[in-house]
């Protein structure tokens, strides 16, 4: 008789990337992306749109794009945790829509690295010859375009599992699937589609990285002062190295 254990348990053997990595990202992840949505949302959705108001308003664009790019990032801990969850009872469903997802995800960050080449241009050159690159080049074909479907149908696919896995109830499955709908590409600014989008990624994971942070021993104050200030550390010589670089 097959055994329907839970799909949250005790944590009593290594696993990758971890209940500390994987639950931290499973809670700032959501909460960054829709961080980065709300901050661009008074601005239309058109890359036109969020040019100028880069022109117009670069603080708050800069920080608006760095957020969601960076919520992006941290995303692929999250859905590996999630995968693993859904993989105990449910390993087809967790192995598809785990990859699917993943390989969007790389998609979302070739997609950010357009948008920052572009608000370069807005500021080094000026809007007018920024908006005329991309508009003749939007669409040009790239080998990442063909991952940008997958994202659609992995949130799909890990809204399922999560529930015939029994790791999320059906409002939560449901609101991980909603996630399908955040729009993809270039210069994308926020529609009522994103918010709504991300608020159900929040409702979905938070909740879950918060279990996946509890379900186990915790750790002492001396060793969470320790890693944070190597973390810390660690942060601040990367930055440099990257500036350097």
């Amino acid at each position: 008789m097959k055994d329907n254990k839970p799909a949250i348990e005790k944590y009593t053997e290594f696993w990758f990337p971890g209940r500390w990595l994987g639950g931290i990202a499973l809670i700032l992840g959501p909460i960054f992306l829709l961080i980065g949505v709300v901050l661009r949302s008074e601005f239309y959705f058109f890359f036109p749109d969020q040019l100028a108001a880069y022109n117009d308003h670069p603080s708050i664009i800069f920080l608006s794009y760095s957020f969601f790019i960076a919520g992006n990032v941290i995303m692929w801990p999250a859905v590996i945790t999630l995968s693993r969850l859904i993989g105990m009872n449910r390993p087809t469903l967790a192995l598809w829509g785990g990859s699917f997802a993943i390989f969007g995800l790389f998609a979302r960050t070739f997609h950010a690295g357009v948008d920052h080449l572009a608000f370069q241009m807005v500021k080094i050159q000026d809007l007018k010859t920024a908006t005329n690159v991309i508009a003749k080049s939007y669409g040009s074909f790239h080998i990442f375009h063909s991952f940008s479907p997958m994202i659609l149908f992995g949130w799909i696919i890990l809204a399922i599992g999560a529930y015939l896995g029994k790791v999320l109830g059906v409002i939560r499955s449901i609101s991980l699937g909603v996630m399908s709908a955040l729009p993809l590409g270039v210069l994308k600014g926020t529609t009522n589609f994103s918010i709504i989008a991300l608020l159900g990624l929040c409702i979905s994971l938070v909740p879950l990285g918060i279990k996946v942070l509890n379900d186990g021993p915790r750790p002492s104050l001396k060793k969470v002062f320790g890693s944070s200030i190597l973390m810390i550390v660690l942060l601040l010589f990367l930055y440099i190295i990257g500036e350097k670089g």
